[in-house]
């Protein structure tokens, strides 16, 4: 496993001519979580997966094994500083989308046009997405509940988001081949 230079990434992906989808976790901790959420993103087409060098879950073998090899796949950054690293995707054009209960926005009823270059931010399993880093969003959208237990687990809810993200980019023509939609 090794780590790309996220400038790098991101200068590529738009020398190739993507609309990129990039995935920023925000002190993500539990290994499984980690490992699901990359095979998430590699699912549903996410084209890097930007970490913070300290308070985030090690690239382990559950976190391997957990993910379907999809750590193996997916462009990875480790970045020192997210703050900084958000306000360049903003530099370049990206839409931040914070993923939080902490909004009226629901992603059913406010929909947000994803096909662009986006990143989509995804916080910690204790509290959230860090206060610094909800301000510099452009959008935050909560996913509607309807039980009693007051929010999801951030590997399910980052499977939603990204869904909505890929359904968004199929219909507007955003992917050339599609894989099965089928559990693996």
């Amino acid at each position: 496993m090794s780590y790309q230079p996220f400038s790098e990434i991101v200068t590529g992906l738009f020398e190739q001519g993507k609309n990129p989808l990039v995935l920023i976790l925000d002190r993500i901790t539990d290994v499984r979580n980690f490992g699901s959420i990359a095979r998430n993103a590699e699912c549903m087409g996410v084209d890097a997966i930007v970490i913070p060098s300290r308070g985030g879950a090690q690239i382990n073998a559950d976190a391997m094994k957990t993910s379907a090899g999809a750590l193996n796949l997916v462009l990875m950054c480790r970045e020192p500083n997210l703050k900084d690293t958000l306000d360049y995707l903003k530099e370049y054009g990206f839409q931040l989308v914070a993923c939080t209960e902490k909004t009226e926005h629901q992603l059913n009823n406010f929909t947000v046009d994803m096909v662009g270059p986006t990143a989509i931010i995804m916080g910690s399993e204790e509290d959230g997405i860090s206060p610094e880093y909800l301000k510099r969003a452009d959008v935050k959208l909560r996913i509607p509940l309807m039980g009693q237990i007051g929010s999801l687990n951030v590997s399910v809810a980052t499977g939603i988001i990204l869904y909505e993200a890929m359904r968004q980019r199929l219909q507007d023509g955003g992917y050339a081949s599609l894989g099965s939609l089928e559990p693996r």
